[in-house]
């Protein structure tokens, strides 16, 4: 086996432990809380909130960038991700001294 090909083994083996860990911190979390920024959502972080959302947990979005990245003018992102945190019972706050408010009403 070369170097890189051990290297490859290695990574693959901690990617599975890794993603098994981000499932069942959501398995074990009261909810989510998610990172939005980017110019499209984060593939890992959309999928986490698909992930929490079909465990029923509610989600809180912050999306601190002022560049529209959605699907049309009605949505501040991908209008999936919009669906998945606001069908949670959660929202998508766009300034962070609203974090500690929505945290309050939405985790209790």
């Amino acid at each position: 086996m070369t170097d890189l090909s051990k290297k490859r083994h290695s990574w693959k083996k901690l990617n599975v432990e890794i993603g098994g860990n981000n499932k069942e911190g959501i398995d074990d979390s009261d909810g989510l809380v998610a990172v939005l920024d980017g110019t499209d959502v984060d593939s890992g972080t959309a999928a986490e909130i698909g992930y929490a959302f079909a465990k029923g947990k509610p989600i809180l979005g912050y999306r601190g960038e002022f560049r529209l990245r959605a699907d049309n003018e009605g949505a501040i992102v991908n209008l999936q991700v919009e669906y998945f945190i606001q069908t949670s019972g959660g929202a998508i706050i766009t300034e962070i001294d609203k974090l500690q408010e929505e945290l309050k009403r939405i985790f209790g």
